[in-house]
């Protein structure tokens, strides 16, 4: 990792062929080689977005951070995929892993290769569900609303059903109610 000041960063990820849990779990553990896992949602079964004649996904969120600048993050992120299999055939298509860059700090930018923060992030349950587990209060620097805000002012979403822990991650849960 860069010893240059580090950015908190957001991470969506999601897969839906071969056994999508265990690759999520592979995928986390690779990334935090780059990046200092600070938290990591619950797993989220979804419906597929856009292209439905496919499994439902499986997707959850990272937080964490790093020294790594966003184009150093994003090919990071690529040959991860890559490496656990990844073949990009088009849009929205089924996939062993696919790793997004939602947000790098405050940044704002747009580019050929990456946009940020995520462009549809506010329009996808499976990103807000998941995000506002880990960074309910993160403020979207260009809609100025927190992802707690952004999920309950969400128009109608896709199905999201919380499947439970990432295994080896844990999940930020509310906390069990005392006894008595």
């Amino acid at each position: 990792m860069s010893t240059h000041a580090e950015h908190q960063v957001l991470l969506g990820l999601g897969a839906n062929l071969g056994d999508p849990v265990a690759q999520l779990e592979r995928a986390v553990r690779a990334v935090s080689e780059f990046v200092r896992i600070e938290a990591v949602s619950s797993v989220y079964r979804t419906e597929p977005v856009g292209f439905a004649e496919q499994p439902d996904f499986y997707n959850v969120v990272a937080r964490g951070a790093t020294g790594l600048e966003p184009a150093a993050l994003l090919y990071i992120l690529q040959r991860v995929e890559e490496e656990l299999g990844r073949v990009r055939t088009f849009a929205n298509a089924p996939r062993v892993i696919d790793i997004d860059l939602l947000a790098h700090g405050d940044r704002v930018m747009r580019t050929e290769e990456l946009t940020l923060p995520h462009p549809r992030l506010h329009l996808r349950g499976f990103v807000l569900h998941p995000l506002v587990e880990v960074a309910p209060q993160w403020p979207h620097p260009v809609l100025r609303q927190t992802a707690r805000e952004l999920l309950s002012t969400a128009a109608e979403l896709e199905r999201v059903e919380r499947v439970g822990a990432l295994p080896g991650w844990g999940a930020p849960l509310a906390p069990a109610r005392p006894p008595g």
